[in-house]
C-alpha cells in the first residue's frame, strides 16, 4: 500500500485530470510573480479556471521546490476556526501534541523550501490571511499561492486576476482554429462526442458560441457536453433563448456571472427531473462520496434507492459529477460551482435541513460500522475509507454541533471514531471536536462517559498525560453515577496509560492490571484489552520482568493474528523488540522492530513509527551499527519536533534515548557523530523508516 498522504517529500499535488488549453501568457506572468513574491493570490469569478490554472502552474514549477508543492482545498470548509487544522492536515502534519496549532504549523514548515497552495479562500478570507501572514513571517523559504474571488488584503500580496479565455475576435490576426476558447471547446467536445471534428463547416458557429460564452471555461465545457444531444447551431439558439430569459432576472449581476449561470442552467435543463433533484441533494456532501452514501442520503419516495445508480451515471455522462477510481473504489464529486448551484435549488425546495440530517445519520451509521469492524481483518480498508470520508465526517459533526437538539449525536459520532482520532493521524482534530461536544453536552450520560474516555485516549496519543488523566478520572466519576461499568473499566485503562506516560510504573501496573482482569471475558479487544496488555508489558520490561513481559506479548500477538488486528499488533511487535533488546537478543529485537515498522507503513501512525525508530536506533548500537543509529537519532530529533512531544514525554523513554545518544557519542567521537546526525536530520519519516528497514550489509560502518 502507498505511503499515507503527507509523508512524501514532494508534496501532495493532485493529478491533472484533463488537458490544459491556452493560458500561455497568464502562466508565464504567474511564474514571474511567483519568483518575485512570496504570496501570489489568483482571483477571478467562479468557473473562470482559477484552480485549474494554479494546478497547471504548480506542475510546471514543482521541481523548483525541494520540499514539495502542497495543496489544501478549503472549498467545502464551513468553520473558519478549522482553517489552520485543514491546512495542517493537507500538509500531512501529524502533530499529536497539545501545543498551539499555529506553532506546530510554523515548526513543520520551518526552513523548508516549499510552495503551499490554498485553494478557494473567498469565504474564509480573514482566517486565511491571518494564517498566511504568520507562516510567511515564520518560514523564510515558504511561498504561498492562493485562489480566491477576492484578495487576502495583505500588504505584500501580489494579486493576479484570471480573465476569461481569449475569444474569437479579440485578436484580429488570430486564426479561429487556434483561438484558446475554440480549442477548449473542441477538446471537450471530442471527449464527449468522439467523432466531433472542428472544421470549416462548424468553426463559425463554434466561434460565435465561444464569444457568447465570454470565454468562461466552465461555461464552454458545459456547452460542449450538450453536443451529445444537440448540434452546435442548436446550442447557440438555446443560448440566445436562455439570455432572453435572463435579461430581466438580475439587473445587478455582471454579464459574465449571468453567462456562467446560464451555462449551468442549460446543464440543469438538460437533466431529467429526477437528475435535477439528485443534483440538488448531492450538494450536501463535502468533497467526494461513494454511491452507497448517495443511495442512503438522497433517496426517498420521489427518488427510490434503486434508481440512484442510474441517475448518478446520467449526471456523470452530463459532466455534472466527476468520477474518480482508485484501489479503494469509485467515488463521485460535484465541482464547487455546480455544488453551489445545487445548494440553491435544495434551499428553494425546502429540503436542506432534511438532507443534512440524512447526511448526519449516514455518517453516524458508517462510524459505528467502522468501529465494530476496526479490530478485524479489514482494518486497512477502514483506515483508508475513513480518511477518505474525513471531509464528510467533519460536515456531519458541524451540523450536529450547530443544530439545537442534535448535540448528543455529535458525542456518539465522535466517540465511535476513537480509532480515527488515535490511529488515523487526526488526534488534534479529535481532541478539538471532543472538547466542543462535551461542552455542548454537560449532562452526565453514558454517551458523555464514552466521549470522556475517548478524549483521554486522544490526549495520551498527544503525550498530554496530565490532560489524559483528568479526562479519565472525570469519566470514572460520571460512569459510576450512571452505572456504566464498561466506561469504568476503560477509564481505569486510560488512567493506567497516563500513569505509564508519567513514569509512575507502580500505579500504571495496578490500573492496567485491573483493566485486563475485567476485560478478559470481553469480546471487545480494542481499545481496552489488547492495548492494556502491550502497555503492561512495557511496565514489566522497565522493571526487569522480561519473561513475563514476553509471554504477555506473545499471547497478544497470537490474538492479533487470529483476529486480523494489525494496528495493535504493530505496537506489540515494537514492545517485544524492547523486551528482547533488554534480554540481550538484539538480532531478534531487530526483526520485531522492523515488522512493527512494516505494519505501520500501512497507517498514518506517526507517533508509533517514531517510538519504533527509537528502539531500532538502540538495537543498531548493540549490533555495532552506530553510524546508522546516529542517523536515526538525527531523523528522530527533526521529526519529533514536527510531530509533537519528544518521546511522548515519558521519562523511561527519554532516559533510554539519552543513554543511546551518550553511547553513540562515546563510540564515534564528536565529528563523526555530528556528521551522521546531520545526515539523519535531513530524512523525513518515510526515509527514516526505509533506513531502518534496509538489510544491506553495514560492516563498513565502523
Amino acid at each position: 500500500m502507498a505511503t499515507p498522504t503527507g509523508w512524501r517529500r514532494e508534496g501532495n499535488l493532485p493529478a491533472e485530470l484533463t488537458s490544459f488549453i491556452g493560458r500561455t501568457r497568464l502562466l508565464a506572468n504567474l511564474k514571474r510573480h511567483l519568483n518575485e513574491s512570496r504570496l501570489v493570490t489568483v482571483t477571478g469569478i467562479g468557473g473562470v479556471g482559477k484552480s485549474r490554472t494554479v494546478l497547471r502552474l504548480a506542475h510546471q514549477v514543482r521541481a523548483q521546490y525541494p520540499d514539495g508543492v502542497w495543496f489544501a482545498d478549503l472549498a467545502r470548509l464551513q468553520d473558519a476556526g478549522m482553517v489552520r487544522h485543514t491546512i495542517a492536515s493537507a500538509l500531512g502534519i501529524a502533530d499529536q501534541s497539545s501545543r498551539a496549532e499555529s506553532e506546530s504549523l510554523s515548526d513543520w514548515v520551518g526552513e523548508r523550501g516549499m510552495l503551499l497552495i490554498i485553494d478557494t479562500c473567498e469565504h474564509l478570507v480573514q482566517g486565511c490571511a491571518e494564517l498566511v501572514h504568520e507562516l510567511l513571517e515564520a518560514a523564510p523559504n515558504l511561498k504561498v499561492l492562493a485562489t480566491s474571488r477576492q484578495s487576502l488584503h495583505l500588504p505584500y500580496e501580489h494579486v493576479v486576476p484570471v480573465p476569461p479565455l481569449q475569444v474569437p475576435g479579440d485578436d484580429p490576426a488570430e486564426s479561429l482554429f487556434t483561438n484558446e476558447s475554440v480549442q477548449l471547446f473542441a477538446a471537450r467536445a471530442s471527449a464527449s462526442v468522439p467523432d466531433f471534428v472542428l472544421d470549416e463547416d462548424n468553426i463559425g458557429p463554434v466561434a460565435e458560441l465561444c464569444r457568447r460564452l465570454d470565454g468562461i471555461p466552465l461555461a464552454i465545457e458545459l456547452a460542449a457536453v450538450r453536443l451529445r444531444a444537440l448540434s452546435v447551431e442548436q446550442i447557440l439558439a438555446l443560448l440566445a433563448d436562455r439570455f432572453s430569459l435572463l435579461a430581466g432576472a438580475s439587473r445587478t449581476a455582471l454579464p459574465r456571472h449571468q453567462t456562467l449561470r446560464a451555462a449551468i442552467g442549460w446543464s440543469h435543463e438538460l437533466c431529467e427531473p429526477a437528475e435535477r433533484l439528485l443534483w440538488a441533494r448531492l450538494s450536501v456532501f463535502a468533497g467526494d462520496f461513494e454511491l452507497e452514501a448517495a443511495r442512503f442520503v438522497c433517496s426517498d419516495g420521489r427518488l427510490p434507492s434503486e434508481d440512484i445508480t442510474d441517475l448518478v451515471t446520467g449526471l456523470v455522462e452530463k459532466s455534472i459529477l466527476l468520477i474518480r477510481s482508485n484501489h479503494a473504489g469509485v467515488r463521485y464529486k460535484l465541482i464547487d460551482t455546480l455544488a453551489e448551484y445545487g445548494e440553491e435549488w435544495l434551499e428553494k425546495l425546502g429540503q436542506t435541513q432534511q438532507l443534512r440530517q440524512r447526511h448526519l445519520e449516514y455518517y453516524l451509521s458508517l462510524a459505528q460500522r467502522s468501529e465494530d469492524a476496526w479490530s478485524g481483518p479489514r482494518q486497512i480498508y477502514w483506515f483508508v475509507r475513513m480518511r477518505q470520508e474525513h471531509d464528510n465526517v467533519r460536515l456531519a459533526l458541524e451540523h450536529a454541533l450547530s443544530t439545537p437538539g442534535k448535540e448528543p449525536l455529535a458525542l456518539t459520532l465522535l466517540s465511535s471514531l476513537w480509532f480515527m482520532w488515535v490511529c488515523c493521524g487526526f488526534a488534534r482534530e479529535g481532541r478539538l471536536y471532543l472538547e466542543r461536544a462535551l461542552e455542548a453536552n454537560p449532562t452526565v450520560s453514558r454517551e458523555r462517559c464514552k466521549a470522556l474516555w475517548v478524549l483521554s485516549y486522544t490526549k495520551s496519543a498527544q503525550g498530554d498525560s496530565a490532560g489524559a488523566l483528568a479526562a479519565a478520572e472525570t469519566c470514572s466519576t460520571e460512569a459510576v453515577q450512571v452505572g456504566d461499568s464498561r466506561a469504568v473499566i476503560l477509564a481505569s485503562k486510560m488512567q493506567g496509560t497516563a500513569a505509564l506516560l508519567q513514569g509512575d510504573l507502580q500505579k500504571a501496573s495496578a490500573l492496567l492490571g485491573v483493566a485486563i482482569e475485567f476485560n478478559t471475558d470481553n469480546k471487545e479487544l480494542n481499545p481496552g484489552l489488547l492495548p492494556a496488555i502491550v502497555e503492561l508489558s512495557i511496565v514489566l520490561t522497565t522493571q526487569g520482568e522480561l519473561y513475563e513481559a514476553e509471554s504477555l506479548l506473545q499471547d497478544c500477538l497470537q490474538v492479533c493474528q487470529e483476529r486480523g488486528e494489525l494496528w495493535v499488533g504493530s505496537h506489540a511487535q515494537w514492545a517485544l523488540a524492547s523486551t528482547r533488546l533488554a534480554a540481550g537478543r538484539a538480532a531478534d529485537a531487530l526483526q520485531n522492530a522492523r515488522e512493527a515498522l512494516r505494519i505501520k507503513r500501512h497507517f498514518h501512525d506517526t507517533m508509533g513509527t517514531l517510538t519504533a525508530l527509537e528502539t531500532t536506533a538502540r538495537i543498531f548500537v548493540k549490533l555495532g551499527r552506530s553510524l546508522t543509529a546516529v542517523q536515526l537519532l538525527g531523523a528522530l530529533h527533526q521529526n519529533w519536533r514536527t510531530a509533537g512531544l519528544p518521546q511522548l514525554g515519558a521519562p523511561w523513554m527519554t532516559d533510554e534515548h539519552n543513554d543511546c545518544v551518550r553511547l553513540c557519542q562515546r563510540q564515534l567521537g564528536e565529528l563523526a557523530y555530528k556528521n551522521a546526525f546531520e545526515d539523519g536530520a535531513r530524512l523525513d519519516l518515510d526515509e527514516a523508516s526505509a533506513l531502518a528497514l534496509d538489510d544491506a550489509d553495514a560492516s563498513d560502518e565502523d
